[in-house]
């Protein structure tokens, strides 16, 4: 008798044991990434509405693998420019992602990165904006499109971002981060005096309760006659 119940306590005890750590595999991330966020971006940029009229459907879930959930208040538009590609290449070295699929006006972010419908396409002047998924870091994969964006957050100014868009590779470099809410759509906005992306993936990253928008921005990097000169061999 005295030992069934010795196997019990130490049941229970492995089992408490392994509730915390699964509970702490879950919210220590998320803290972590509050705590980090107000060091590195302390002001949530907020230029349109007030945080009170974030999300007014708040109760319902939000399948947030469509990118037309991203930003309800937007209004979808049309194409920039006639493209005859319909995918180009993403590359960051600092996340290890390295060829990703991004689908130009694309709506499932389960198969692609998707750049949003109106923006600039890379190495363009304006601003390409795409989105990316992203869940709980651990579970982060750079070849899977549900978790692609998972590190995103680490991200620091500096940082190279590569696109090839038909045929073409593109270098942006990090300038700035900063996190918005799902109602600020002027992150969509288009800048006429040089040619940026913005990657952009929810946060925390795998918190559903009050999500908020990441924004990494990043500005082209001329192509330098030493460039070329490289490219060429001379």
């Amino acid at each position: 008798m005295r030992y069934k119940k010795t196997i019990l306590r130490i049941g229970a005890l492995i089992t408490g044991a392994l509730g915390l750590i699964i509970i702490g595999v879950v919210l220590y991330p998320i803290a972590e990434h509050e705590f980090v966020a107000r060091q590195k971006y302390p002001i949530l940029l907020n230029p349109v509405v007030d945080a009170s009229v974030l999300l007014e459907s708040k109760q319902e879930v939000v399948d947030y693998t469509k990118a037309s959930n991203w930003f309800p208040n937007s209004s979808e538009k049309s194409a920039i420019e006639n493209s005859r590609v319909s995918f180009f290449t993403l590359s960051i070295p600092a996340l290890g992602i390295k060829d990703a699929t991004v689908s130009i006006g694309g709506e499932d972010l389960k198969k692609t990165l998707v750049q949003y419908s109106g923006t600039a396409l890379p190495g363009r002047i304006g601003n390409s904006v795409i989105f990316g998924h992203s869940t709980l870091p651990i579970y982060y994969d750079p070849t899977d499109y549900v978790s692609i964006f998972s590190t995103l957050p680490t991200l620091e100014e500096g940082d190279e971002i590569y696109a090839n868009y038909d045929g073409v590779e593109y270098k942006y470099v990090v300038e700035t981060m900063f996190e918005v809410l799902p109602t600020d759509i002027y992150i969509l906005d288009q800048d006429s005096g040089n040619a940026y992306i913005s990657l952009v993936t929810c946060t925390p990253p795998g918190d559903p309760r009050k999500p908020k928008r990441l924004v990494v921005r990043a500005k082209i990097e001329p192509y330098s006659v030493k460039q070329a000169n490289a490219d060429t061999g001379n």
